[in-house]
């Protein structure tokens, strides 16, 4: 694993941490559970599925749509008291919550698994036209042999970023990286301390 740029923060520790799934799964993949169950850095994990999902039919819906179920998500959790949110989630789910960020939606940090960087095999149709409107702590985490981004794809797109950027690989590690929750779950952590 390598980190390619992070720094500190000296701030208020973030309350809670909502968790998309990716496109093609929900709330119970195995590593947002993980989480759940794991990390000692927040006092709260939650689990949401986008509103397509919970109705368990057709694809994902539109962007927009999707940006409003984090919206809503994390207006709910607002409402019970977390004053401090970090957002994020798996592939699409991530990409969601970055773009949520980028439009203006309060966060404290976005932890951001297996960033769908482009689809598999179209390098040249980069998802990271928002990355200039993010200004906040950013964990990207990803397997080193994910066909949605490559290391060096993601340290050429992550400099637009202005907020300070952690870059984690998982070594031999695909796009739905197995058996290794338990690391996941220790970067997350660690992360999350140092917000």
């Amino acid at each position: 694993m390598r980190v390619a740029r992070f720094s500190s923060l000296s701030g208020m520790q973030p309350d809670a941490l909502l968790l998309f799934p990716g496109a093609g799964g929900d709330r119970d993949h195995h590593t947002l559970i993980a989480l759940q169950d794991d990390l000692g850095a927040v006092s709260s994990v939650v689990r949401r599925d986008f509103a397509y999902r919970r109705k368990r039919k057709g694809p994902p819906d539109r962007a927009p749509k999707l940006i409003a179920d984090v919206r809503g998500a994390a207006a709910t959790l607002r409402a019970a008291g977390a004053e401090t949110l970090v957002l994020g989630g798996r592939s699409m789910g991530g990409r969601m919550c970055s773009m949520a960020a980028a439009e203006g939606l309060p966060a404290a940090g976005l932890v951001l698994l297996s960033y769908p960087l482009h689809a598999p095999g179209r390098p040249d149709r980069l998802r990271v036209d928002h990355f200039a409107d993010i200004d906040v702590p950013c964990l990207f985490l990803s397997g080193d042999r994910d066909p949605f981004g490559t290391p060096a794809e993601f340290d050429d797109a992550v400099g637009a970023i202005a907020g300070p950027v952690r870059l984690e690989w998982l070594e031999g590690q695909r796009h739905d990286p197995k058996g290794v929750d338990e690391v996941i779950v220790e970067i997350v952590d660690d992360w999350l301390a140092g917000l």
